[in-house]
């Protein structure tokens, strides 16, 4: 901790001087468009308006709008037009530095609205997924305690999201593995979020996207759209903010982990071409050596996005982004067993990946097409030496590639009677490299696994979606259907095996109240890690014994929108999973694994596979609401898989109890108030009243609360793990799947705090911001199996039947913490 001392320190000093210097600035801007969502045509005549402080503005001939003279803060803009669904958008950040550009898509309403008048709410709900939608702004990921700009940490604090430990983003979500989880990033499907991630899961210790260049997430936890497939837990919509449009703009950010700049703004005289431009470059190495951690990450990543505004209103752009992740030992951390432990364990992991593409939207007069082309491709290097010593030969050698190129053609269209049909086709064609030399445990003996493997096919998918309105708007309903199949085996190839149809409705009880259901299949493709795994005699282990995984499921709740940009939810789910990969060896449902570093799948499978998961959600939800925001969210879950006697055993995710509370209070420091008082007293001094909007100073706190019970973990073989030739083989304990799942770790913990100072400079402003996560805290932990040989590991190894073949070592238990308390502070600057 001594290493943040001088950080912490200049912080305080900057903090305090900026505080007492007087600040003046030009007032803040919104501006935007207002446009038809089915043809992009500007909506002429809009209204538009900030209802708290009666100001508004008129669209004018091209959709554009304006709204001036803002004091720098945080806005909620209501948006209405005869004819068309009312909108709102809350928590929209003013600032003097750059113009808030804000478009709005407006629906057209049914023929006949005549009871039901809904007023604009900032909670989105959509046709196809009435259930199971969480929102989540800029604003919100920026300023959540504990969750250091990363989006995977932020979801955390959202019903029926699990968390492992404080050191992984790994996403488990109403009891489903972290490999049920999918992303897209402007309409392109990215693979991976996160650094380091685990291949054929997901998850690492580091968000991959900068949140300076988001605008808007949609979290899915159910009730997926039919044109988003291959998930069974979430899907995640990433929407990147309009790049400015009056000069090019800086955003720089020193953090916890990493320093970024961030570019946007115009390309030309003619504003036809705009950049979303970001790197980063992390030094989280020195924050891991600083805690006294065994291993040292160090990541640099890319985000971009390219526009090109045509004339005839259609859309193209081209975005994407990359990392480059190293991770090396740090052989000094080894005073303690859990560092020694580490560092006989822990392998070094170099990975690259990219994911770019292309959208192109050509709007018609009911509808518009959509064309994606892209391209996704992971490298990943894993490698241990014997002792840690480069000279001595490798122990563990994996190298693996996966590269998708797709292609995804969708058409929306609004038909006569108020129908709102979009269909659409998916293509894919896959390469899947992998060379592996490591050790298995077959039979309670370490066996080498050697093969090499290159694997090329194809996937393919139909897909549709039918949503109208019916009684007056009360009743939304919405049909939808998808088609996948592919050519690497004769069971998946046939895409009518693989039919997943889904149904959802909404029906307004009263303008606030409204019962909300969805009902579905779905299915995913196992990890390209099982599909290409090869025998040693150079056969494909696994092609005739997999299948699509799939996924029944059914949500029903009630919700509760209230005039004070506040909600409150009740859902409830069941899902029933077939067909999942079951590994051989361990027998078990290979669903119990994909929260730590390395592979997950690359093992004998087949699809026996059964499990089911269901539970409870309570959501309160208040939005920025007079300087007030909040979010408490209870879960009460269970989730299992059937053990080889075919009785159902809790999964891995199993946590009964979840509960997440985050308040936050929003302080304007120099407000309209003192702007008055400082005209009074210049006024009596004879002195001319001022002329620009004295600047608000902004103080933001938040606190963020989690709790949840212990998740189940299998105990170790204590006498298989002591042999001699497992010992020296795998170096960790091995568990004893007879007795799958059987433990619990405790009781776990976590309080974060975070204080945000704001500065708003005629062109430029300045953020502070002090975050401390754990704090106080209790950690999940599973105990450790490591050798006895003293707390200093000079002892010598003590040796039970020494030269027998059941020769055995010594071992005992140590406790697991995976739960620090983390300070840290950052400093963002925007131009």
């Amino acid at each position: 901790m001594n290493v943040l001392k001088p950080y912490l320190a200049s912080g305080i000093w900057v903090f305090f001087f900026l505080l007492q210097t007087p600040i003046w600035g030009q007032s803040g801007l919104i501006k935007g468009r207002i446009l038809d969502t089915k043809n992009n045509q500007p909506i002429i005549g809009a209204s538009v308006g900030i209802p708290s402080l009666g100001l508004g503005s008129i669209s004018n001939l091209e959709g554009e709008y304006e709204i001036a003279n803002l004091e720098p803060g945080f806005y909620t803009i209501t948006v209405s037009y005869l004819g068309y669904e009312s909108q709102s958008r809350s928590e929209i950040q003013v600032t003097n530095s750059r113009p808030a550009n804000i478009d709005f898509f407006l629906e057209e309403e049914s023929e006949a609205v005549e009871e039901v008048v809904v007023k604009a709410s900032p909670f989105k709900q959509k046709a196809e997924s009435p259930t199971s939608l969480q929102t989540i702004g800029t604003a919100e990921i920026q300023r959540n305690p504990g969750g250091n700009r990363d989006i995977s940490k932020v979801v955390r604090i959202l019903p029926g999201v699990t968390t492992t430990n404080s050191f992984r983003n790994d996403l488990i979500i109403r009891g489903g593995a972290p490999n049920e989880n999918r992303f897209f990033l402007d309409d392109i499907e990215v693979p991976n979020i996160n650094h380091y991630a685990t291949q054929g899961a997901s998850g690492g210790p580091q968000g991959l996207l900068n949140v300076d260049l988001i605008s808007e997430v949609d979290f899915f936890s159910g009730a997926f759209p039919a044109n988003r497939g291959n998930s069974l837990s979430s899907v995640f919509n990433f929407r990147q903010k309009n790049a400015r449009d009056d000069r090019l703009g800086l955003t720089a950010s020193v953090g916890a982990t990493d320093v970024s700049l961030a570019l946007e703004g115009p390309l030309d005289k003619g504003k036809n071409h705009s950049l979303l431009l970001s790197a980063r470059q992390s030094y989280l190495q020195f924050l891991f050596d600083a805690i006294g951690l065994s291993f040292l990450p160090t990541y640099n990543d890319f985000q971009f996005k390219w526009q090109y505004k045509l004339p005839n209103k259609d859309q193209f752009y081209i975005t994407g982004l990359g990392a480059l992740d190293r991770f090396k030992l740090n052989l000094d951390a080894n005073e303690t067993p859990e560092q020694r432990y580490q560092l006989e364990n822990l392998p070094v992991n170099n990975q690259w990946n990219y994911a770019i593409g292309a959208v192109y939207k050509k709007f018609q007069k009911n509808g518009y097409f959509t064309f994606v082309l892209s391209r996704n491709m992971l490298n990943n290097d894993i490698f241990k030496h014997e002792d840690n010593d480069e000279s001595l030969p490798r122990t563990f050698d994996y190298n693996s590639q996966e590269s998708e190129n797709k292609l995804r053609l969708e058409h929306s269209i609004r038909l006569k009677g108020d129908y709102k049909l979009s269909y659409g086709l998916g293509y894919q064609y896959v390469r899947y490299f992998n060379r592996s030399d490591l050790q298995a445990l077959v039979g309670g003996s370490p066996q080498l696994v050697s093969y090499q493997t290159e694997l090329f096919f194809h996937k393919y998918a139909a897909f549709g979606q039918l949503s109208k309105r019916f009684l007056q708007d009360r009743l939304n309903v919405s049909v939808g259907m998808r088609l996948d199949g592919n050519s690497y085996s004769e069971q998946m190839n046939n895409p009518l095996e693989q039919f997943s149809p889904r149904l959802a409705l909404s029906y307004a009880i009263t303008p606030q109240i409204s019962f909300n259901a969805n009902a579905g299949i779905f299915y995913q493709l196992p990890a390209y890690t099982a599909l290409g795994f090869r025998s040693n005699d150079g056969n494909l282990a696994n092609q005739d014994r997999l299948k699509f995984i799939r996924n029944q499921q059914l949500v029903a709740g009630f919700s509760y929108l209230s005039e004070s940009a506040s909600k409150i939810s009740v859902e409830a789910y069941y899902k029933k999973y077939d067909n999942y990969p079951f590994l051989l060896n361990e027998q078990i449902a290979l669903a119990n694994f994909g929260a730590e570093f390395g592979v997950v799948g690359a093992a004998p499978l087949d699809d026996r596979g059964e499990g089911r998961s269901y539970g409870l959600e309570f959501l309160f939800q208040q939005r920025l609401y007079k300087g007030f925001y909040g979010i408490l969210a209870y879960t009460l879950g269970k989730s299992e898989f059937k053990n080889p006697a075919g009785d159902y055993v809790v999964s891995s995710w199993d946590s009964r109890h979840i509960v997440n509370a985050a308040l936050g209070k929003t302080i304007p420091i120099m407000n309209q108030k003192i702007r008055k008082a400082r005209n009074e007293k210049r006024e009596s001094k004879g002195k001319a009243a001022l002329t620009k909007s004295v600047v608000n100073q902004e103080l933001q706190l938040g606190l963020n609360i989690r709790m949840q019970t212990g998740l189940p973990y299998t105990p170790y073989n204590d006498s298989l793990s002591a042999l001699v030739q497992n010992w020296d083989t795998f170096k960790e304990g091995l568990r004893d799947y007879s007795q799958l799942n059987s433990e619990r770790t405790n009781l776990f913990y976590g309080v974060d705090f975070r204080v945000d100072y704001k500065w708003y400079f005629p062109k430029w402003s300045l953020q502070l911001y002090f975050d401390i996560q754990n704090f106080p805290s209790q950690a999940a932990s599973q105990p450790r199996l490591i050798l006895e040989q003293g707390d200093d590991g000079n002892q010598p190894i003590t040796v039970i039947n020494e030269g027998q073949p059941n020769a055995s070592y010594l071992l005992r238990s140590i406790d697991n913490t995976s739960s620090v308390t983390v300070p840290s502070i950052g400093v963002i600057i925007q131009y």
